[in-house]
């Protein structure tokens, strides 16, 4: 599959360990040098900053969706291709679902969580098919993989983790997938 565009669900803060950053960047670099569309959350701070930075450094095309609430809080990007600023978060998700052809999950809060879930939840609903790739950059998603592998185990998942998602530990690795 050839993706043109693809969603990035990242933190607004940088986080405590450097590692993130630098993935972050890493990761937009990459998209910009193979020609693929970022759609993310329109800021300019944190990990969310520095993925929409890294493709812009390879000049290469940036979409925002921000909704109006956030516009002081996430401090949004002026210097990326293009800005939407929407009514509130549930048409930012739907927007930058309906944009891409699939979805990267980096290292962040509560709202990075619940975009990976529903995402997750919408793929086991065929509300849409679209790859899922977790980027576990220096293990920060151990503790919650081994709460979905007890999921499987329990019995409370229609999908086995490897239908669900593929998780990489580096950017390099997603783009062997893609």
């Amino acid at each position: 599959m050839e993706f043109k565009s693809i969603a990035v669900f990242c933190g607004s803060k940088s986080g405590n360990n450097p590692l993130f950053e630098e993935h972050a960047t890493k990761l937009g670099n990459l998209l910009a040098e193979n020609k693929i569309l970022l759609i993310y959350g329109g800021g300019n701070k944190g990990i969310m900053g520095a993925v929409a930075n890294g493709v812009m450094d390879k000049n290469g095309q940036v979409i925002g969706i921000i909704p109006e609430t956030l516009m002081g809080w996430e401090q949004h990007h002026e210097g990326i291709s293009e800005l939407i600023v929407v009514e509130n978060m549930h048409i930012r998700k739907r927007m930058m679902y309906e944009r891409s052809d699939a979805a990267i999950i980096l290292p962040g809060g509560f709202g990075t969580l619940d975009e990976l879930f529903e995402m997750l939840t919408w793929n086991q609903l065929s509300i849409h098919n679209k790859p899922i790739f977790i980027l576990n950059t220096g293990g920060f998603y151990d503790s919650l993989l081994t709460h979905i592998k007890n999921m499987v185990k329990e019995n409370f998942l229609y999908l086995t983790m490897e239908d669900a998602f593929t998780v990489a530990s580096n950017p390099s690795e997603i783009f062997k997938n893609i």
